[in-house]
Order: C-alpha cells, then structure tokens, then sequence
C-alpha cells in the first residue's frame, strides 16, 4: 500500500504535493483540536467550527468563530502554539527539522518541495536556508517572550500566567497569527508603548521575508568580524525591505489623515501617531490590534483592506500577493507608460518571468476575492459591504483583523473564508501550477500576430 502511496506521490508535481501536506496538517489539526483536554471545561465546540479554527490556524490568519480565552485550555494554548510553527516556518522547514533530527538524508525530491514551499529558484543551499530560518525564528520567539514574560509582571498577578501571555504573545506576534489570549487582542496595552514596539518587531521579523533577515544576519556577522570586502544584498532582499517600508510609512499616514478629525479628534499626537502605526504594521499580515476597528471611518478601513490584500512579503510568514508582486507591477507600468521594454531597478534588470507572474498573480487574485465578495454578499446581505471586503482581504491576506462578524456568517461564506486562508498560506503561484501544472518549455512556435488592446 505503502508502494502505491510512494507511486502515485511520485507522479505528483511539488506545487500538488505541497498542498497535499497543508491539507494533512489542516486535517492533523482537526484531529488534535477535537481533543477534550484542548477545551476549557464544559466548552464544546462544533465540528463545523473546529475545521475552521484549524484551518485558521494552520494559515496563521487568526480569524476566529468565538474567543479562543474563553475555549481553548492551556493545553489547547500550546497545541496552537504547536501548530502556528508549521503555518508560519513552514510544512517541509519543520519537516526537514525532524528529518535532520532523525538523521535522515535529504533527497532530491525533498529538496525540489523545500524550494517549492519557499520561492526559491535552486536546489543548492535549501537545506541551510530551512536551519538558518529555523534558528532566527525560534530565537526571535524565545527572545519575544522572554521580554514579554518580564514585563507582564506588572500586569498578571502570578509569573505563570505573565510568562504564558508573553509566550503566546511572541509567538502570536512572529507568526503573524493574530491570534491572543487576553480575550481583548493587545486592547488591554493600547497605552503601553514598550508592548507595542516590542509587538510591530516581531510582527516585521516574520512578515519582511526570511531571505531578508538572512542576509541581514550575515551582513551584521562580516561587519563583527571586521572583512572589508563589499557586502552585496540581493535584489529581492533590497526589493522587498524597500517596499515593506514605504507601504509601512504610507499606511501610517493615510490612517493618521483619514482619523484626524474622527477616531483621533481628541487625541495626543502620540496616541494618534502609534495606534495608526500600529495598524499600519498589523495589515500587513499580522491582525492583532489595540482598539475596536469598528471606530474607523470607511475611508481607512477600505486602506486597510487593500493593505490586507498586498500582505507581507514572498517567503515569509504573511499571505497576500506579496509585496514584491506589487512592486513589480507598479515598476512594469511605469516602465510600460515611458516605453521602456527593459525593466530596471537598484543596477538590476528584472526577468520577464516575473513578471508575468507578478501581473497574472495580481489578476487572479482581484478576481478571486471580487468574487467572493459578491458571493458572500448574497449569502448574506444582513452585513455592510466594507464588513464583508474587509473580511475577504482579511482571510486572503491571512490576517485575522475583523469588523466582528466572522461567527455570524453563514456556513457558505466561511466555507469561502476557509479557501481563502489555504490559498493565502500556500501562495498564487502554487495555486496557479496546481490549475495549469508547472512550466514546460514547447517545441512548435505559431506566427506572431498583434492585437488592438486599450
């Protein structure tokens, strides 16, 4: 039977099978969650609403049927935990942990699904890719909660439970699950500054792209070490942090514009400043927040939703289209209106593959949440149409913010929410090889012939 399996996985392309390992973990997570310990005494929950917490939770989104506080032991607690590593490291980075842990050799098909699962265009290097995210990961959790643990002191009464907020809390945050277990997202630390810097850190660790800080790790190690010979960052490294950045700076500014004479009429510039900064961060892939989203105008929150929809960036912990998806669309129409052929950015130029897949991504994934929009709309028109699009982006971008009307949505529309959430964890472009298969070079070329567009 074994064999069999072995067979028909074999004939599978790595996007297929890559899939096929989330919708076990989906499914392993299900099992786990429906445990009685992992509930507080006298909750039950419904089978309906376990798969879509596990499938929630695999996506390292945070949307949430009812409070997890209130539903989840503290058992439960850890078995989230457990399960925020594999969506946010990554199926085949934990699973080549345990294969390295078991001494098992890693193959060339291992290799071909580690590159698959981290947008990566060699075989050579994964394996010290995988160790080296694992590394930065798990000590940017420890040290989160670690500093978290400490000053949660001052707020719960007994080091246990500070010690559990703050490693939950960091681990929330680093994942970028938008998931908390102070019933309240960080509401209650909406005044607390330290909370909130020490929160965006981890929240930008895990959302900026794991390549990113790797090369940022070996930069600091040869500036240590003294070597004077020239540090060259990437292309998608210098890509990526720059288009982070100027998203984080526009959001917060769109937010403190929008809000100056609403939610922010009143307020100290430095209340104003940090809860729109706050949010800006938390849209990119993050979802806790530190006050009710419902107090926002529909000018921000529609910015939000757009925000929500661009998400963190390629292998990273954040869903979306990414933001190198939309920093090349944005460079090949400006390339296209001055009639240039040649697309060029920071001494590089950027392959045609790219993007094509940058601008087919983007299309799919108007369509696709334009859709769902519509479709839940109908299903249920009882919600405000900004509530809905919110929510849509929410799930694609594996976000987690909500206007709160995530439990009363029809069994349909969170059926939607849930595809959403896997697409949004294992990215368009496995989803794009899954519906058209993986390239293949073609040996008949047909007369080229132009076509009136525009």
């Amino acid at each position: 039977m074994w064999g069999k399996i072995r067979s028909w996985l074999e004939k599978r392309s790595p996007a297929q099978v890559i899939t096929g390992y989330y919708l076990l973990a989906v499914t392993a997570s299900i099992l786990l969650f429906s445990i009685p310990a992992v509930h507080r005494p006298g909750v039950k929950v419904s089978f309906f609403d376990t798969i879509f917490m596990a499938v929630s939770i695999v996506s390292d989104t945070g949307l949430s049927v009812f409070n997890v506080s209130e539903t989840y032991s503290t058992f439960g607690y850890f078995v989230i935990m457990l399960v925020l590593q594999f969506g946010g490291i990554g199926i085949m980075a934990m699973s080549t942990f345990f294969w390295i842990l078991l001494g098992r050799k890693i193959g060339l098909r291992e290799r071909r699904l580690i590159m698959v699962d981290n947008n990566q265009f060699a075989l050579s290097g994964l394996v010290h890719l995988v160790k080296e995210i694992l590394k930065i990961v798990i000590a940017t959790e420890l040290i989160g909660a670690v500093i978290f643990g400490f000053h949660f002191l001052n707020y719960f009464p007994t080091w246990k439970e500070a010690f559990l907020q703050g490693l939950f809390a960091s681990v929330s945050a680093t994942t970028n699950a938008g998931m908390d277990i102070t019933g309240q997202s960080l509401t209650p630390f909406a005044h607390d500054y330290f909370v909130q810097l020490v929160t965006i850190v981890l929240i930008i660790f895990g959302a900026i792209g794991f390549p990113v800080l790797i090369e940022a790790k070996a930069f600091l190690s040869r500036r240590k070490e003294k070597i004077q010979a020239p540090f060259r960052f990437s292309l998608f490294a210098k890509l990526t942090t720059s288009t982070y950045g100027i998203l984080l700076v526009i959001g917060t500014v769109l937010i403190l514009l929008f809000e100056y004479h609403h939610y922010f009429k009143g307020l100290s510039w430095h209340e104003s400043f940090f809860y729109a900064f706050f949010q800006a961060t938390t849209t990119r892939s993050a979802g806790l927040t530190t006050m009710d989203i419902t107090q926002f105008s529909h000018p921000t929150l529609l910015v939000m939703s757009v925000f929500m929809f661009i998400g963190g960036s390629p292998n990273s912990v954040g869903g979306g289209i990414r933001t190198t998806t939309l920093a090349l669309n944005i460079l090949f129409i400006y390339h296209f209106a001055r009639g240039n052929r040649e697309i060029k950015v920071f001494n590089r130029q950027l392959h045609q593959d790219d993007v094509m897949k940058s601008l087919a991504i983007t299309l799919l994934a108007i369509v696709m949440c334009c859709a769902s929009v519509v479709a839940i709309s109908i299903s249920d028109n009882r919600h405000q149409l900004i509530a809905i699009f919110l929510e849509v982006c929410s799930a694609f971008g594996t976000v987690g913010l909500s206007t709160g009307i995530t439990p009363d949505l029809s069994i349909f529309a969170k059926c939607i929410l849930m595809a959403l959430m896997f697409i949004g964890r294992i990215g368009l472009t496995s989803f794009l090889y899954i519906i058209g298969g993986e390239k293949k070079d073609t040996k008949i070329h047909y007369p080229v012939e132009r076509v009136i567009t525009g």
